[in-house]
């Protein structure tokens, strides 16, 4: 009796042996991952699978010939999940950027992608 109540819990344990542990991870972005975009965007936004925390997160904008093209990030006050990116005059050309982010659950995670811009 004791051998099939321990072999019918075996399921029970098995699933719940880990705490589920999350991070921040880049959801989808504006413009988007690997896009090219016909006219130079003001600013590019980043949605996140978990909210941010804003003092340790931020993210960059450079050009092919590694140059930053920003002015700063900022997590949205009203959609913590949710970082914009405000661009300077943009030219045709490819441009990479770089995110490094502190989710509420405290595990850091970066990433970058690339997108361009195309000529008239």
């Amino acid at each position: 009796m004791r051998k099939l109540a321990a072999i019918a819990l075996l399921p029970a344990l098995l699933f719940a042996a880990a705490p589920a542990r999350a991070h921040a991870f880049l959801d989808h972005a504006e413009p988007r991952v690997g896009s090219s975009v016909g006219s130079p965007p003001r600013l590019v936004s980043l949605w996140f699978t978990q909210n941010l925390e804003p003092a340790f997160s931020g993210a960059e904008v450079r050009d092919s010939a590694g140059a930053r093209v920003d002015q700063g990030a900022r997590v949205d006050p009203a959609n913590r999940s949710l970082m914009r990116v405000s661009l300077r005059p943009l030219r045709p050309g490819s441009y990479k950027v770089h995110w490094r982010v502190l989710s509420v659950d405290t595990h850091t995670t970066e990433g970058s992608f690339s997108f361009q811009v195309g000529g008239p």
